[in-house]
């Protein structure tokens, strides 16, 4: 990882970035976290009902150099709220983020690439085409800070570059490519092609871990199917 601002270039190349001190949780003092139930993995997912939320996706859109990284017309379309420690801990193991949330299912055939419909708090998910996904830019802001001892996201470099890949063929391209461990501080946003490759270890440590992954996608989908939000400002 590297402090310098990405370029556009060396993000595509890649298929992630990080981006130091994009933002201060303080300017959102009066918001809470989600409270979780007791023993939960994971988090929340579909947090853009939240108006601070939604104050917060926009400034990070907004931001200079993630500006630069997500293509104009773009709109936030889901937010999902992640918080590890050692009492809420689980393992990630490597996979690609296929699912996105529409406002209802639509009968399309099969071969247009949208399968996998599922519904998740409420809302309807299915797994999208390569041509929407290759598209999509996710935007994990830091809450707190995240080292090697609080199960950091690994990435694979350059693996969203090869469409969509079966368990097998995810570990074969570990293998070749190799990872990137992506610790960071209170602010900063890791932004992340959903289609690269990544995985999480448990945390080790006794910190707690927490992240706002806001997607950000084209305002219109094919096929007549529409994402469930879209907030555009």
């Amino acid at each position: 990882m590297t402090d310098s601002l990405p370029s556009l270039d060396a993000f595509d190349t890649d298929g992630f970035a990080l981006i130091r001190g994009a933002l201060h949780p303080a300017r959102w003092a009066d918001w809470s976290p989600p409270i979780l139930r007791p023993g939960a993995v994971g988090g929340s997912r579909c947090l853009l009902d939240q108006p601070a939320v939604v104050d917060m996706a926009l400034a990070l859109r907004e931001h200079p150099a993630l500006r630069a990284l997500i293509p104009d017309g773009h709109v936030a379309v889901q937010c999902t709220y992640f918080e590890k420690s050692s009492d809420r801990n689980w393992l990630v193991p490597i996979h690609q983020d296929l699912s996105i949330p529409v406002a209802r299912r639509v009968d399309v055939p099969e071969q247009r690439g949208w399968r996998g419909w599922s519904e998740k708090e409420g809302t309807t998910f299915v797994q999208a085409p390569v041509e929407v996904l290759e598209q999509l830019v996710a935007v994990r802001w830091h809450l707190d800070p995240c080292g090697d001892h609080d199960g950091p996201l690994r990435v694979v470099p350059g693996s969203h570059r090869s469409g969509v890949q079966s368990p097998q063929q995810a570990v074969e391209t570990r293998e070749r490519l190799g990872e990137a461990v992506c610790t960071a501080d209170v602010g900063d946003a890791l932004v992340l092609r959903p289609l690269a490759l990544h995985a999480s270890s448990k945390s080790t440590g006794t910190s707690r871990r927490r992240v706002l992954h806001v997607v950000f996608g084209p305002a219109r989908l094919p096929d007549g199917l529409s994402w469930a939000v879209a907030v555009d400002g």
